[in-house]
């Protein structure tokens, strides 16, 4: 059940305690729950400080949306895959594995030499249809299609993953990737948010990250045409990755077979209807969990995740966290903890092991058990699982 935190023009419903949550990101989800267009704000256990608006918040408004509130990672999020596999299937050396993979989907700054064919990305359509609405998108990202062509299929760095992961109880293999709209989303969120804080309607704003842009204006009319573009393309590129991932342990593994896949946004926009108002809602850091969503909730590179089902919870704006959330910045991270103790918290799990993602340390993040814990009232368990293979940029 939720706290409501009183005292801004809203009420913050909070599935977090609020006692535990930095007074930074408090300051911030006050800020949010006073901008005159905002219907609602709930926040999720995994809540922690961002840029404009917290992580892990959700922000319903009327005829307005925040882009600093969507991130400049839009359409960030998640996808698994049940494979015909279970534990013993594996081979003994699973290193292997995961340089099989890493050779199909490029990491960090990577991306394929040539972009990757369609065909190979089962039941996902529209590709021409995608490719022309390039030309429709912001002018200053023009000369980057071919560059957003031929990341498609690439996994980023920072907290972006592939793994290959175990059902507790079951032994049943899963493959999970967390990704979004790679550098062309970062290109179209910096643009609009730079002439988000240029209006005039946003002058007197507590933070100027907050800058809104409202219905009816052309400004508001290009940032939606480029965001929802944005997001298909995190989608299709999730759903490349995962073509590729599949293809990579088919070969490892002959006769593999996959269920559907579960794919899930967790930085985006969506229009929904709740209180007979029609709103934007914001989901950065969160995922939708309307009654019957079949959700992903991951933890840290080494303490496994959740796959979850929607309970519909309209106080949540049927929503979720979408992950174990940080409880520790990354510059932080990497002056508390060395590679030995990363090695440490990431016994069992082949893995990068290295200085370059100690920012990653499953220390720096909370306790994914305890945040399922505190948001039993919006989602179900349907599975846990815990990797064995996690590859990162």
């Amino acid at each position: 059940m939720y706290t409501a935190v009183e005292g801004a023009r809203v009420p913050i419903r909070m599935w977090a305690d609020p006692a535990s949550v930095e007074d930074q990101a408090m300051r911030q989800l006050q800020n949010v729950a006073n901008l005159p267009w905002v219907h609602g704000v709930a926040v999720m256990p995994d809540v922690h400080y961002g840029k404009g608006a917290t992580v892990g918040s959700v922000i319903a408004m009327r005829d307005a949306v925040s882009p600093a509130a969507v991130g400049v990672d839009i359409g960030c999020g998640m996808s698994a895959v049940r494979t015909s596999l279970t534990a013993s299937d594996l081979p003994d050396d699973l290193g292997k594995l995961r340089r099989r993979i890493e050779s199909a989907v490029p990491v960090g700054f990577g991306l394929h030499k040539t972009p990757v064919n369609p065909a190979k990305v089962h039941g996902v359509g529209g590709w021409d249809t995608f490719w022309k609405g390039f030309g429709e998108l912001h002018t200053g990202v023009q000369e980057l299609h071919d560059r957003a062509a031929r990341q498609i299929g690439s996994l980023g760095g920072g907290n972006h993953f592939i793994e290959v992961c175990l059902e507790e109880g079951t032994g049943q293999v899963w493959l999970m990737l967390h990704s979004g709209s790679r550098n062309i989303g970062k290109e179209l969120a910096e643009r609009h948010m730079a002439v988000a804080r240029k209006l005039p309607h946003n002058a007197d704003l507590p933070d100027r990250d907050l800058a809104v842009f409202v219905a009816g204006t052309p400004e508001m009319a290009a940032y939606r045409r480029d965001l929802f573009w944005a997001q298909d393309y995190a989608a299709r590129n999730r759903a490349t990755m995962v073509a590729l991932v599949k293809l990579a342990l088919a070969e490892v593994v002959p006769g593999t077979t996959f269920d559907d896949a579960i794919s899930c946004h967790h930085n985006y926009v969506s229009e929904e209807t709740y209180d007979g108002v029609e709103l934007l809602v914001t989901r950065k850091g969160a995922i939708r969990a309307g009654s019957g969503d079949l959700g992903i909730i991951p933890g840290s590179m080494g303490t496994g995740s959740y796959i979850v089902r929607g309970l519909g919870n309209e106080s949540s704006f049927q929503s979720a966290s979408h992950g174990a959330g940080r409880r520790m910045s990354r510059t932080k991270a990497k002056k508390l903890f060395t590679a030995d103790d990363l090695a440490a918290q990431t016994a069992g799990v082949e893995c990068r092991k290295d200085s370059g993602v100690v920012d990653e340390i499953p220390a720096a993040y909370k306790d994914i058990d305890s945040v399922i814990r505190a948001q039993t009232d919006l989602v179900e368990v349907v599975a846990h699982l815990k990797q064995v293979v996690c590859v990162k940029g």
